[in-house]
């Protein structure tokens, strides 16, 4: 439950950014520490705190550092510098890397109760020996490439989280010792099967450690130590605006991101402090000025398996007793009639989406599969800000374009270290006759938004699908996301508008529904909070609920602050960052926020105004952040449809009286865990939600990815 209250406003009325990222997740780390999490989701969890840490590395500290190289002293609304930051980030990691180690520790005991053992080399029979050295001249030695340092053979480049092996060698002929290193190939599996033992695994760095001497024949093996290092790796775009210097420009920073400052090292516990201080020396870059390069305070000493991350695929295992229960999500109520048009149902009422618990093959896909094949639909046009493989949806933009339909497609090539997979579907789908566009440098497009353009019988007619979450099929799973189908005349204008001006040269302003970033959405969100607290003084129903993954925007935070002083009551659902502080006398004592954390990973936005009376209640792509209002393209529309209300309502209401995954902040930035009593009922937010979905036999797949950063 919350903390005490604060007596005081503070000086500082705003949370830090980074600190509250890093809040978040040790909130997903709890969750593998957490003895009610099934065995294998809690080694899930512990996969997805190490790879979220490595993009806030990647993204956020060396974002920082580079602030402090550049002499940036602005800081950000905290009141926190840059560097002031970033002592504070090294020492709560420092916390959270003993709590990852500690969790192993407690996993590993229990795993092998159930016969999933992670072994070393030692631990293997002769024949079990034999068979994994066979396994290595195979499939490992041939792909390995020893690197020797030395005068004559420079210090190699290291790829950003490859995994490598520092190895300690001795001629001994002349007595001298050498340096080498020995990458770990990423093309290979990570645990290796032991032949004959179900779930038992040894590391492949383990199997490699223990074949050295063929590597590097005739010298004697003193030692060796993993260790693994972090790189920059955002883009940095110039104005290009036409899409071919935008498409050329983003393919040179792709590649060039490769070779992005180191900004940390993680090291095998127990390796040589001298061994260490190489791979500091090494991989220092000297033209970083002093305070702001690499230091011995980057080298993160971890336990015997560095790079945890990739315990993802063990979570994996086909032990249904060590996971969550399977279900098969449900059609939507409105679509189960397969025989009608989709067209047909979308143009008697709206249809609101709740994935993963309802199914987003029968609807979403449907939706754009119906489109491509449809004899009257004249036009598809949609966004694409991350997909998946051989998705169906991309199956279905490119039948349709063969099929002489107009097919316009917003590829975002932008999308945070989804570049490379974009380029190639945009490609792929300019060679099939798709009219592809990619925006400009300067914003993302992040809206998720389809239309369709259909000759009915009595004219042509807009549909469309508006969501919270991306055309992906393999997130749409894990992922809980909102979405809409319409067939109203003004979001289908407003989403022509919106195309128009990410494939054309239109400066539309002006929209009938939809609030769109960044043209009027954080001027129409303030407008509707400002609203409320009018309606709290003049003694109307006044009422503020926010669902969104993250609220960072200072104008945002202010305009909360000046509703509950007018008094607003104010809940707040935020996943992950919130540098708001609430429950403050006389600053926000009337805001509560609670961040849901639990099987699959919070991604819907949706919002509710009580307006008086006249309940509004809206959804979209948008969280509440700069980046959201200011540097992307993001689209957001109200529910109409007053039938669809109280599923919505429900839905808020399901995660506020959550007492299992749900944690409360205070207004000092910590957040606490709500249990449930002695006599109360476990209230689950995901269990709720999915008793909209029967059990069955399909086996939803275990790995989410948390959009970190």
């Amino acid at each position: 439950m919350p903390g005490p209250a604060h007596t005081t406003i503070p000086d500082i009325p705003y949370l830090n950014r980074e600190l509250s990222w890093l809040a978040f997740n040790a909130r997903v780390l709890n969750e593998a520490l957490d003895p009610r999490t099934p065995l294998l989701e809690r080694l899930k969890f512990l996969a997805i705190f190490s790879s979220n840490l490595d993009e806030f590395y990647m993204v956020r500290v060396a974002g920082l550092r580079r602030q402090v190289a550049s002499g940036v002293v602005q800081p950000p609304p905290d009141g926190l510098t840059p560097h002031e930051q970033l002592g504070r980030i090294r020492s709560e990691v420092a916390t959270l890397l003993v709590d990852q180690q500690r969790c192993l520790d407690e996993l590993l005991p229990l795993l092998a109760q159930h016969g999933i053992k992670l072994v070393s080399m030692s631990d293997l029979t002769s024949g079990e020996f034999a068979a994994l050295d066979q396994f290595f001249e195979r499939d490992v030695f041939p792909v390995l490439t020893p690197l020797a340092v030395d005068p004559g053979h420079p210090f190699p480049y290291i790829s950003n989280l490859s995994l490598s092996l520092a190895v300690q060698i001795r001629d001994p002929q002349q007595g001298v010792e050498h340096f080498a290193r020995v990458k770990v190939p990423k093309n290979l599996p990570r645990w290796v099967p032991v032949p004959g033992r179900a779930f038992e695994f040894v590391p492949l760095e383990t199997v490699i450690a223990a074949n050295l001497g063929v590597l590097f024949p005739g010298m004697e093996i003193i030692g060796s130590h993993t260790f693994r290092i972090t790189r920059y790796s955002d883009l940095e775009l110039s104005n290009a605006e036409e899409p071919e210097d935008l498409l050329a420009s983003i393919e040179e920073q792709v590649f060039y991101r490769r070779f992005g400052e180191v900004v940390r090292v993680e090291v095998q516990r127990g390796m040589p402090p001298h061994l260490s201080a190489l791979l500091l020396e090494e991989l220092r870059d000297d033209e970083i000025p002093a305070g702001a390069g690499l230091s011995a305070d980057d080298v993160q000493e971890m336990g015997e398996i560095v790079d945890l991350s990739d315990l993802l695929s063990l979570s994996t295992l086909e032990l249904p007793a060590l996971r969550d229960a399977p279900f098969v999500p449900v059609v939507p109520a409105p679509l189960r009639d397969s025989k009608r048009s989709i067209f047909d149902v979308i143009r008697e009422r709206d249809i609101l989406l709740h994935h993963p618990f309802e199914s987003f093959t029968a609807s979403v896909e449907r939706f754009i599969e119906a489109a491509s094949e449809d004899e009257h639909v004249l036009a598809i046009k949609t966004t694409l800000y991350r997909t998946s493989g051989d998705t169906p949806i991309v199956k279905a933009l490119t039948n349709a374009a063969q099929r002489g339909k107009q097919v316009a497609v917003l590829v975002e090539l932008k999308a945070r270290f989804e570049e490379t997979a974009n380029i190639s579907w945009a490609r792929q789908l300019e060679d099939v006759g798709v009219h592809v566009a990619y925006g400009s440098a300067s914003l993302k497009t992040h809206a998720k938004l389809a239309l369709v353009v259909r000759r009915d019988t009595d004219g042509l007619r807009r549909y469309v699908h508006l969501g919270t979450g991306n055309y992906n099929s393999k997130t749409a799973r894990v992922y809980t996301d909102l979405g809409l189908l319409t067939a109203r005349p003004s979001i289908g204008a407003d989403a022509s508008d919106v195309f128009n001006s990410l494939t054309g040269y239109s400066q539309q302003k002006l929209y009938r529904k939809l609030l769109v970033a960044p043209t009027n959405m954080r001027d129409r969100f303030i407008e509707l909070i400002d609203r409320e607290a009018a309606h709290a003084r003049e003694g109307r129903p006044a009422r503020i609920i926010a669902k969104m993954n993250a609220l960072v925007d200072a104008r945002m935070i202010d305009a909360l602050y000046r509703a509950s002083d007018a008094g607003v009551e104010i809940d707040l659902i935020v996943r992950g960052i919130c540098c708001l502080r609430p429950g403050i006398p006389g600053l926000s004592e009337r805001i509560h926020v609670v961040s849901i954390i639990g099987r699959f990973l919070e991604h819907s936005r949706a919002w509710y105004f009580a307006n008086g009376g006249a309940d509004e209640y809206f959804i979209g792509s948008a969280d509440w952040m700069p980046r959201n209002f200011d540097r992307r393209v993001e689209a957001v529309a109200p529910i109409d449809d007053v039938s669809l209300h109280p599923r919505l309502a429900q839905i808020f209401r399901t995660c506020l009286v959550d007492n299992r995954q749900a944690w409360d902040l205070s207004g000092d930035g910590t957040w606490r865990q709500r249990q449930p009593g002695p006599d109360e009922p476990v209230r689950a937010t995901h269990v709720a939600l999915l008793g909209e979905a029967p059990v069955g036999p399909e086996i939803q797949p275990s790995v989410a990815v948390v959009e970190a950063v």
